[in-house]
């Protein structure tokens, strides 16, 4: 079910898109993604220039609002599964990601899943779209 409402969002951005430049008001704005199922989000800043985007952030947080950052993965701050903690600092990795590449492009079409991290994907666009939602 979550990921049909991903993929209607992203749809939906892409129809907008080819339907002509979206005009978006000058500003910051944050838009947040839903709960995944343990219980964290995405939130996304976005700066709108001139009409188009100058700055993206995109952070994640755990359930219990810590931000997931380079201890995401660790235990009482030590690395106590190397796996595990490899495999959350590769959606910490991909968050940044996400995020340049929205920057750099200007378009949700071209930033690309990163394996081992879509869940922070889905929460990426959704929270792109709740936030120019407000730019609009």
């Amino acid at each position: 079910m979550r990921k049909k409402v991903v993929v209607c969002l992203f749809a939906g951005i892409l129809v907008l898109a080819g339907c002509g430049k979206a005009a978006y008001k000058d500003g910051v704005y944050t838009g947040r993604s839903g709960e995944d199922d343990t219980g964290a989000w995405g939130e996304v800043t976005v700066t709108i220039r001139e009409g188009k985007l100058s700055d993206c952030r995109f952070v994640t947080w755990q359930k219990d609002g810590t931000v997931k950052d380079e201890d995401y993965g660790k235990v009482n701050g030590e690395i106590s599964n190397r796996a595990f903690y490899d495999k959350a600092q590769l959606a910490v990795e991909a968050m940044k990601k996400y995020a340049a590449d929205y920057l750099r492009t200007g378009s949700l079409k071209d930033v690309e899943a990163v394996s081992g991290a879509t869940i922070a994907y889905d929460q990426f666009l959704e929270a792109v779209e709740a936030a120019l939602e407000g730019a609009k």
